[in-house]
């Protein structure tokens, strides 16, 4: 099959006339519910105000809020806490330290070290210390600062060469490694050494944390949170309580944002909502505010990357010795499984002959960090893009050419340094946007630029994407889901996954409609609950609709099948000829109206409900030897991206990006579409703008809006083409789609490499820029002025005695 393209208009694009819209729009009514560019099941009320969030819902009587206090040292000894004048505060209802907990303070996600609230010692500036529940959140904002707490100080690490040089890690260091690195470099035609600095990134979803814990009959409760992983919290709940799992039940209907900041962080949240719930015997609802948020949470990881590579004449990598560092924070938190990824996306779309990827897991007196977007991938791309493009500057060729050179592909090319088999086409896909986007001719047209511009300078990039599509860790890669449908037709449907924003909800509806053969608006998408769909994955891993859109297809097709077997006895023929579609169940001629046949089957006591569930095939991954298959297949793009830059200021803008992703048969090409759009924009903003600091005594002061930079609506791309490349996956994804959530950030690496390239432009490209991530405006001036003064050293004349 040959692959189709769909294309947003960018700057350029021009509206359908209404006689083609009307013909798009007859021909889309005769297809099924997938591979449609449906609407988000929530859009109209995102845009009317009406979609419901935790803060959103009707309060129950009597309901408290909740407001935590923060740690204002990096690293003390908690000598003395007197809650008293909190306690006797008006309105107070509880006040709870670590000492108050009925059952454990530990929720560690993975393993333990991540505690509800300090106990002897607080282990970062903004931890957790105590927690007031009162009538207003001011009477608890206000009673929580009447507390006393003594500290006694303590050393504090705070960056990541400071942790490498006490050598102190959260986790074991890990070395992943193939061939012979040690010995290709030695013998290797030529040789580079350098360090890449990487900063992390702040989630700043829309809606920020936010739990209500309801008690229910005989010491039950029920959580209303946003959380991108409803088990993970029911357990964890459960555990600080010291109830049995089955004695809580976590609800989420939906989030505004979350981008991995929801997969673990939310568990604390929902704690203490649920323990100040326990105390009092009344609801509590704890929202923190977007300071306390940002102090709070955990972050994508900053790396350090320092590289030692062999290569030819030509910029054919021979060997790599790759050491990558991150700041974890004090605790694991999910930090291994980050790291891991990161080791197995350190050759992004590169064959490395010979290669040592080592990771070290650096534990600092921070905020732990935890899942973000791509989740280590980007750090690991960054890192060898950086090494690539060094190469191509040291040759003085073109790094896109030395990018083509080192593609997967080819005979005894396809092997990844953890043994898995590229079969992905890298070479077809970055040459068809090399084509599409008019690189060559742009290159030139760029260079004539700069040419005749003394202080403007433009730069070009054309980078690969491909990112592992599955959980790291293997037994995460299950879902589970519930249909029921009644007999008036319409049809009810539950998952484990949950909608933070990204159209899992509309896709797996889609599913469920074309298996049955109804509309997509007979069926009605409930909130994602554990007392529905029991033992969860996170929705995380770019895996949402890939497995529940799986397990949803496997109960509704339990269902159908026992409706097929029905509906063929009473119309006489085989339950294999019984066809499902355009809200009808025929046979033949002969047909009923699908709410017909269902009344049918509940007429002749046939279940109408069923559960489905979905294990990944095919994967496995031994963590002892980095060997394995841990992807099911590899999702894969390219982004070329051209910037200017005003080599007098450092400020710069984003001319024009051209973007070729592979989504498969998608199952919704408008969500996606939206996708590859929203997260080139979030990646570029890691890169760019949003940069984290914390100051000397370990202070976060990025902790607002008017502090940390997002990206704005001014910062997108003028020049904006994305096409999606609709090429059926090889595996037997979820009707052949790929996901698509992840690997569109990485398509951003094509921004931080074009600056580079501007940056080189003002020395005529002799010379490589010095340039760290995010590339601020700051960081572009110093690297210009860097590269500027690095040419006058060289141009000098040596000085005579």
């Amino acid at each position: 099959m040959s692959p189709r393209r769909s294309r947003s208009s960018g700057s350029s694009g021009r509206p359908p006339s209404p006689a083609l819209a009307a013909r798009r729009a007859s021909s889309l009514s005769l297809l099924g519910a997938v591979h449609r560019p449906l609407p988000h099941d929530s859009a109209t009320l995102h845009v009317t105000g009406a979609a419901r969030y935790v803060d959103d819902l009707p309060e129950p009587r009597d309901l408290l809020h909740a407001h935590v206090r923060l740690s204002d040292r990096a690293h003390a000894r908690i000598v003395r806490i007197d809650v008293a004048p909190a306690v006797a505060a008006p309105g107070v209802a509880a006040v709870l330290t670590a000492r108050d907990l009925p059952a454990s303070n530990d929720i560690g996600a993975v393993f333990p070290g991540d505690p509800v609230l300090a106990g002897g010692t607080v282990e970062y500036h903004g931890q957790a210390v105590l927690a007031v529940a009162a009538a207003s959140i001011d009477l608890a904002r206000k009673a929580a600062q009447l507390a006393a707490i003594e500290y006694q100080d303590l050393p504090a690490i705070l960056g990541v060469e400071e942790a490498l040089a006490r050598k102190e890690f959260v986790l074991p260091t890990e070395v992943m490694r193939r061939g012979h690195p040690a010995a290709a470099l030695a013998r290797s035609p030529r040789r580079l050494q350098g360090r890449l600095a990487m900063g992390g990134q702040e989630h700043f979803y829309l809606e920020g944390q936010v739990a209500m814990a309801v008690p229910g009959e005989r010491g039950t409760m029920r959580l209303y949170a946003s959380t991108q992983h409803p088990g993970e919290v029911q357990h964890l709940v459960a555990k600080v309580l010291g109830l049995p799992d089955a004695a809580v039940v976590t609800e989420t209907r939906r989030m505004g944002g979350a981008f991995g900041g929801k997969e673990t962080q939310a568990a604390q949240i929902a704690c203490i909502a649920a323990l100040l719930a326990w105390r009092t015997g009344r609801p509590v609802k704890l929202r923190l505010d977007r300071d306390d948020d940002m102090i709070l949470t955990g972050k994508r990881h900053d790396f350090l990357a320092d590289y030692d590579v062999g290569f030819d004449e030509d910029g054919r990598i021979r060997a790599l010795d790759l050491v990558l560092s991150s700041r974890c924070g004090i605790s694991p938190d999910l930090s291994g499984a980050v790291n891991d990824r990161a080791m197995m996306h350190a050759d992004n779309a590169y064959h490395l002959p010979h290669v040592s990827i080592t990771s070290h897991r650096c534990r600092t007196n921070t905020v732990s960090n935890t899942a973000f977007r791509g989740f280590g991938g980007p750090q690991g791309m960054m890192a060898i893009e950086q090494v690539v493009d060094e190469i191509a500057r040291h040759l003085g060729r073109d790094p896109l050419e030395v990018r083509k050179l080192n593609l997967y592909g080819g005979k005894g090319r396809t092997l990844t340094p953890y043994h898995q088999e590229v079969e992905e086409d890298l070479r077809g896909l970055v040459a068809a946007l090399e084509r599409d986007a008019g690189y060559a001719e742009r290159r030139r047209e760029i260079a004539a630029f700069n040419a005749s511009s003394p202080w403007l300078k433009r730069g070009i990039a054309l980078t690969p994407v491909k990112f592992g599509i599955s959980f790291t860790t293997t037994p995460m890669n299950q879902a589970g889901a519930l249909v029921h449908v009644y007999t008036d037709g319409s049809v009810h449907l539950n998952h484990g996954g949950t909608e933070m924003g990204q159209g899992l909800f509309v896709k797996v509806a889609q599913v469920v409609a074309d298996e049955l053969g109804v509309p997509v608006d007979r069926v009605r998408i409930d909130a994602t609950a554990t007392d529905k769909v029991p033992n969860a994955s996170p929705t995380a891993a770019s895996s949402g609709s890939d497995m529940n859109g799986k397990a949803a297809q496997a109960a509704a097709r339990a269902i159908k099948e026992r409706m097929a077997a029905c509906v063929a006895e009473h119309l006489g023929g085989r339950p294999a000829e019984v066809v499902f579609a355009a809200g009808k169940v025929s046979l033949g001629r002969r047909s009923l109206d699908f709410g017909e046949a269902a009344k049918l089957a509940h007429w002749e006591r046939v279940s109408l409900s069923s559960t489905g569930f979905y294990a990944t095939p095919k994967i496995h991954y031994d963590r002892k030897r980095h060997r394995g298959r841990p992807f099911l297949y590899f999702a894969c793009g390219a982004a070329a991206t051209e910037v200017e830059i005003d080599t007098l200021t450092g400020e710069y803008r984003v001319r024009r990006v051209d973007v070729l992703h592979d989504c498969g048969d998608s199952i919704n090409p408008a969500v996606d579409m939206g996708q590859v759009e929203g997260g080139f924009v979030q990646g570029m903003g890691w890169l760019t703008t949003e940069e984290l600091w914390w100051d000397a005594q370990g202070r976060l002061r990025t902790h607002a809006p008017s502090t940390y930079k997002i990206p704005t609506c001014g910062d997108v791309p003028e020049d904006f083409r994305v096409t999606l490349l609709h090429l059926p996956s090889r595996e037997p994804t979820i009707h052949r789609s790929k996901a698509v959530g992840e690997p569109p950030l990485m398509l951003a690496i094509s921004v931080f490499h074009a600056l580079r390239d501007a940056i080189a432009a003002v020395g005529e490209h002799r010379l490589a820029p010095r340039l760290d991530a995010p590339a601020t405006p700051e960081r572009v001036l110093l690297a210009v002025e860097d590269l500027r003064a690095r040419l006058a050293r060289d141009q000098a004349p040596e000085a005579t005695g």
